[in-house]
């Protein structure tokens, strides 16, 4: 239930930078319709975010502490042009026109997918153990 949670709010945040950000479009193409090139696109940058981002922000790792954090950004962006072009050799109507784009429209997905992760209830708090009551008593 948790995936889909997350499948859906990726989607809805793709569909906001596509909104947003001037150089990020969804084009309706003859087989599907653009909720459905949203629907596709949020299974991509899913699959692109958790197969090669950590592999390369443990590539730039030097790079992100000198930069206190900022070059994730950098990062990002690069996720979501790779995405882009996956998601253009199967067909699918993403497009991200250039970096900047990019880059932009990375900082829209993660501002908009942080909020709705918090609205829905799903973020980093899934991710750390539960606690015992009766050791929180104890304490």
């Amino acid at each position: 239930m948790k995936l889909l949670i997350h499948w859906v709010i990726i989607a809805l945040a793709l569909a906001a930078a596509a909104y947003l950000v001037p150089g990020i479009r969804v084009t309706d193409t003859e087989a599907l319709p653009g909720w459905a090139t949203v629907a596709i696109m949020a299974v991509i940058f899913g699959l692109v975010n958790a197969l090669i981002r950590p592999v390369l922000r443990f590539l730039t790792c030097p790079l992100i502490i000198l930069t206190l954090g900022l070059f994730t950004l950098v990062i990002n962006a690069l996720m979501l042009l790779l995405a882009s072009w996956i998601g253009t050799q199967f067909g699918v109507g993403f497009h991200v026109e250039g970096f900047w784009a990019a880059f932009w429209g990375a900082l829209v997905i993660s501002i908009v997918s942080w909020i709705l992760s918090m609205i829905l209830g799903v973020g980093d708090r899934d991710r750390r153990p539960r606690r015992d009551p009766e050791v929180r008593e104890r304490w």
